[in-house]
């Protein structure tokens, strides 16, 4: 079934299926101001992936890594208004109403296939943003208990083993929370913290480089490149969120434009942030950033900060899985015991893999990829095919192999990587 088949003089309304995804900023009035819309883009847009890019450009140099990181901030832009253009004119000029969600966009243009194929990509990238929270949590105190005390295994498990499953129940009782509500107040206190412990870390790296100014490369080679953008498409999360953003934007016809001006302060934040972090420990850049801060107690409360961020963090990115989830095996019906279920499998994923910013390049590179660039680019195609240009045609069908390559090429690299015994 796709928007063709239907006439474009009557109304034709979608099954109520509940939305995908809910701004963080909410329970709010339905529209918001241009401030709040900029406010929410940041929240939805920043998360954990900001902390692998030192590495990354590490790996890829640290030109070749800007390079490729504006280029991944234009791209999602462009991808993100697609989506926004394709809901317009299919609720405008096809009859189409209540397009809450990217799920319901991909039904209206492609019917059941479509809303699957968003709601496995959905899934599949908040699931990963999870893991990666865990990761980061659990290296992030094992390297702050091995600075301070002799290390070996408590109960036969490694420290790193043992506060991942120390999380475990306490997220159980956060994750059976039923609304976002109740978790917003939390949720604000732990993004303060985050920009304030980010802000910290820069300074940081600027003080340890003007002591130490370590080789630098500015071009790793063409063998890193998709591992590069991986990493770069990973840290702009939040495409699942442009569409109910922009429905609660008070003035829609300046949601472009906030958008836009969102996108570039953040991926200017996001490449002084990896700059100064492979500027100030070169080849000794770890795969979490914060992990090469010495020992002291601003660096301990600013990587015990990005743990609690992420802690509260977890349920909320959990929350579109599963509301995809039950939707599709409880009737939308609350179920504790399969969000438990759920909770479970993103632990024992975390367990098993070692490296942070190699895992951002999976997710990147074989989930978020697709999500962001190619599903945005093909529904804006079939909704837009008979008016569109042949440039038009053929810049949209270019982010579509652009994406199809790199999340084949990419996964292929990152699994790589993940595997490969580390010395």
């Amino acid at each position: 079934m796709g928007f063709e088949d239907q006439p474009s003089s009557s109304s034709y309304s979608l099954p109520p299926y509940p939305r995908e995804d809910t701004p963080l900023l909410t329970k709010s009035p339905p529209l918001s101001s241009n401030f709040k819309t900029f406010a929410n883009i940041f929240i939805a847009v920043v998360g954990a992936g900001v902390l692998g890019l030192p590495y990354c450009f590490k790996r890829t140099g640290w030109v070749l890594g800007l390079l490729m990181l504006f280029t991944v901030a234009f791209l999602t832009y462009h991808c993100m208004m697609l989506l926004v253009y394709t809901r317009r004119k299919l609720e405008s000029t096809m009859g189409f109403s209540k397009i809450n969600s990217f799920g319901d966009l991909g039904f209206a243009i492609c019917g059941p296939v479509g809303r699957f194929s968003v709601d496995a990509m959905i899934v599949l990238s908040q699931a990963g943003f999870c893991v990666s929270y865990l990761i980061f949590i659990s290296n992030t105190l094992a390297h702050l208990l091995s600075q301070n005390t002799q290390t070996s295994l408590i109960l036969g498990l490694s420290p790193k083993v043992l506060f991942l499953w120390s999380c475990f129940p306490f997220q159980l009782g956060l994750n059976s929370i039923r609304t976002l509500t109740h978790l917003a107040p939390m949720s604000i206190i732990a993004d303060g913290i985050d920009i304030t412990a980010k802000i910290l870390v820069m300074v940081e790296d600027v003080s340890v480089f003007m002591k130490n100014r370590p080789a630098l490369e500015a071009f790793g080679g063409f063998s890193v490149f998709f591992y590069g953008v991986g990493v770069a498409v990973y840290a702009f999360e939040g495409i699942g969120m442009v569409l109910p953003l922009e429905s609660e934007a008070k003035d829609k016809e300046k949601f472009g434009r906030v958008l836009g001006i969102g996108m570039t302060v953040i991926s200017l934040l996001f490449g002084a942030f990896g700059v100064l972090g492979y500027f100030a420990f070169g080849n000794e850049t770890k795969d979490i950033i914060t992990t090469n801060l010495g020992l002291g107690l601003v660096s301990t409360l600013v990587q015990l900060g990005l743990c609690i961020n992420l802690f509260f963090t977890f349920p909320l990115m959990m929350n579109p899985v599963y509301e995809v989830v039950e939707r599709r095996l409880c009737d939308s019906r609350y179920c504790v015991w399969l969000r438990w279920l759920m909770v479970l499998g993103v632990s024992l994923v975390a367990l098993s893999v070692p490296n942070f910013a190699d895992f951002l390049s999976l997710v990147g590179s074989g989930v978020c990829v697709v999500l962001g660039f190619v599903l945005p680019a093909m529904f804006y195609y079939l909704a837009f095919k008979e008016e569109l240009g042949w440039r038009s045609v053929i810049g949209n069908g270019a982010i579509v192999v652009f994406g199809l390559i790199m999340a084949i090429t990419g996964t292929w690299s990152s699994l790589v990587e993940i595997f490969a015994p580390k010395v």
